[in-house]
């Protein structure tokens, strides 16, 4: 009797194959108790939120009987990869590839399809509906970076001091994973210190602009504009009125007269502005000297949970904010720049940058450009070291997100696939060189 099993991730099905000298061949299913045979099917009861069996009966046929089939549904994907490491000489990927872009293009001349509504930031207006949202963006941002300060005080970051990793926990990870000066003569190792918050928070600047659609700022004037965190140029761009970083509002669309010159619209002949609306108080900083930590552990838990949620508002409001004010990104170094086009200064120092004259190669910004989430090795058990034998075993997180987590936060939902939740860790490095 020969046994045939036919195993995928949604669906298994087990035939059994019987082979006669006098009978033709026959198909039979094997009648098992499918908790033992469906060995996976327990732990995904246990990572996924529904698990769910479907029965299929096939029409029988003269050589097939009815086979019985179990399908699993999960909820939510399991074991996501861990975000890719590109190297300095490696230029980012577009948002969209270009063959893509350019079969859209040549789909829009095929069928003729009309010309979509300009959107008002391209003619110089304030979309009204967002800025609301600018403000929650800058105020969640204050309540990160303050919140943070805090529980810096009670939760141990190590950054190394050859390179820009960083670790959570009271001992660095033991990986031979720096990049930085002379670490091939430490093999790889890391040489741990206490990091601080710049290490989690990117601080990425960009230059501000009094008027979005003016000129492009020159080699010549990059040490006359003021450069400022490109989250908050956005916020300013979309609403956010700080009197130090003074900015043009137009009532008007401006007018075209060239393909890439453009006069503003006479504003004399339009009634005085309505009295605006109060708007939103705006958070400051907390200096450094002013900075205590938290007094009990139920304050730690409600101050983790605060950031967790400031965290994800700051993001969501961001990537809500890019799909319609213009950011740009250089695709060989970490430099943006908040506007329709790139700023002209020959700053870039990435590889190669001599073959282009120190000019940027601007690109589409994604969210993770403007906001870098900054990914570290998720520490099951802080009490209990990471080891090196069972680095495949360990997941990651955002730095914010594992600090949260240490804490005492709950994990959120999107965040466990990387995190690696579901897998089970040897507790000795025998027992993980016989995991298949």
């Amino acid at each position: 009797m020969d046994c045939v099993c036919l195993h995928s991730q949604l669906t298994t099905t087990v035939l059994v194959h019987c082979k006669g000298r006098s009978q033709p061949p026959k198909f039979r299913i094997l009648r098992c108790n499918p908790q033992l045979n469906l060995s996976s099917l327990d732990s995904l009861k246990q990572t996924c939120s529904g698990v769910a069996l479907e029965l299929k009966l096939r029409r029988p046929s003269e050589k097939l009987c009815p086979v019985q089939t179990a399908g699993i549904r999960c909820d939510h994907p399991q074991n996501a990869d861990l975000p890719r490491y590109y190297s300095r000489k490696e230029k980012k990927p577009f948002p969209i590839p270009i063959v893509e872009l350019r079969r859209a293009a040549r789909d829009r001349m095929k069928n003729r399809l009309p010309k979509r509504r300009v959107p008002p930031p391209k003619i110089g207006l304030v979309i009204k509906s967002l800025i609301p949202a600018a403000y929650n963006v800058f105020n969640a941002r204050m309540t990160v970076i303050n919140n943070l300060k805090r529980l810096l005080k009670v939760v141990t970051v190590n950054g190394c001091k050859w390179c820009n990793e960083i670790h959570v926990g009271p001992v660095g990870h033991p990986f031979k994973s720096c990049r930085g000066s002379q670490a091939s003569q430490r093999k790889g190792h890391h040489e741990w210190g206490k990091a601080v918050l710049e290490d989690i928070i990117v601080p990425l600047e960009s230059y501000h602009l009094y008027d979005r659609l003016g000129k492009r700022i020159t080699h010549e004037e990059r040490f006359s504009i003021p450069r400022i965190p490109a989250i908050v140029e956005l916020c300013i761009q979309a609403g956010v009125d700080l009197p130090e970083y003074p900015t043009k509002r137009r009532r008007k669309p401006i007018i075209w007269t060239g393909k890439k010159e453009f006069v503003d619209a006479d504003e004399s002949e339009l009634p005085d502005p309505e009295p605006e609306s109060p708007k939103p108080p705006i958070l400051a900083e907390i200096p450094d000297p002013e900075v205590e930590p938290p007094s009990s552990t139920e304050e730690t838990i409600l101050l983790a949970e605060e950031t967790l949620v400031a965290w994800e508002k700051m993001r969501a409001g961001a990537n809500k904010l890019i799909k319609m004010y213009p950011v740009r990104v250089c695709g060989y170094c970490p430099e943006v720049h908040v506007g329709p086009s790139g700023h002209k200064a020959q700053n870039c120092g990435a590889h190669k940058h001599q073959q282009r004259n120190g000019q940027h190669g601007w690109q589409t910004a994604v969210l993770d450009d403007l906001v870098p989430p900054r990914y570290v090795w998720h520490v099951p058990d802080v009490a209990q070291p990471l080891q090196r034998e069972l680095r495949s075993f360990y997941g990651q997180a955002p730095a914010v997100v594992e600090i949260c987590v240490q804490a005492g936060a709950e994990v959120p939902e999107q965040y466990k696939p990387t995190m690696r939740f579901d897998v089970g860790i040897p507790n000795s490095i025998k027992e993980a060189e016989m995991v298949v």
